[in-house]
């Protein structure tokens, strides 16, 4: 008789533990962190170039506080902004966006978009990602990305997708190579392939989704750094930002913050961003911050 009780007492234990894990996931999605990161990069003697990265922002337009995170990254003054794609969650949040980034479209920038800037998230169980990579949904409900992609390009950033560009960042030369979100195999590389620049003092590498093809090409044609985003860092972790998925067939210990990569014979520094924001479906983090990066480019030693 008296193991009922105690069964009681277990059960609502566990549902106590449960909800208190889920509202502190709850909680941390709404805990943005800005990153700091030193990168030796550059050729002896050169001064440090800022770059300041954002990703995965998946803005609604009743986010005021993640609006007003983003907003203020513009008082770090970033010699360079590259944004890995996944800006908004809805149409609405579009004009939002801007307004928030507004300190930011006068520097010089780069991006390439994700999925959830074509088209808006649709429902799935959010516990799903933890079986396999997330499939696409059917029948999008398409987004106005141009809008995006017009904003972006009249400030003066560079358009990556499967294409490439050229700024002039704190008195450097920079090149820009970038690929379409290889998560739904819009990748080509190839398009923009091929020896680097004389005449560049650094060239870069921009995807949305970190896959081993994409990486690889970039790394091998002798890149100096590439960017990614889209694994939210694993949005779900162990302790210690250790990622259970990554949504893509990039290695877990890389799924967010730097590493390096080695491909043909090459290595270069790689960049994942835990990102700044989740899908409106799934609107937790566990144990992985949302933020954005600000990398310190400085001279090799």
């Amino acid at each position: 008789m008296s193991t009922i009780p105690a069964l009681g007492r277990t059960v609502a234990a566990v549902a106590g533990l449960g909800v208190g894990v889920a509202s502190g996931a709850w909680l941390e999605a709404r805990a943005f962190l800005l990153r700091r990161v030193e990168v030796p990069l550059l050729a002896p003697g050169q001064r440090e170039i800022r770059v300041l990265h954002l990703s995965d922002i998946h803005l609604m337009p009743y986010q005021g506080r993640k609006r007003d995170f983003v907003s203020d990254l513009g008082g770090l003054r970033p010699d360079l902004v590259i944004s890995t794609g996944d800006n908004v969650s809805s149409p609405e949040a579009i004009e939002p966006l801007l307004e928030a980034l507004q300190p930011l479209l006068g520097v010089p920038g780069a991006f390439v978009l994700g999925s959830n800037d074509f088209s808006e998230p649709r429902f799935r169980n959010p516990a799903s990602y933890l079986f396999g990579r997330s499939k696409p949904a059917g029948d999008p409900v398409p987004l106005p990305y141009w809008k995006l992609i017009d904003a972006f390009s009249s400030a003066g950033w560079v358009y990556l997708d499967n294409a490439a560009g050229r700024l002039e960042v704190a008195g450097r030369v920079v090149d820009l190579r970038g690929t379409a979100d290889a998560h739904h195999e819009l990748d080509d590389y190839d398009s923009v392939a091929g020896p680097l620049a004389a005449d560049a003092d650094l060239t870069l590498g921009v995807t949305h989704a970190p896959y081993l093809r994409v990486l690889d090409a970039m790394v091998a044609d002798g890149l100096d750094m590439v960017f990614a985003g889209h694994t939210h860092g694993g949005q779900i972790c162990l302790p210690m930002n250790r990622a259970i998925v990554a949504n893509c067939d990039i290695p877990l210990r890389q799924a967010s913050g730097l590493s390096s990569w080695s491909s043909g014979g090459q290595t270069a520094p790689l960049h994942v961003s835990a990102g700044i924001g989740t899908s409106p479906m799934a609107p937790i983090r566990l144990f992985c911050r949302p933020s954005a990066t600000l990398l310190r480019l400085v001279p090799r030693t």
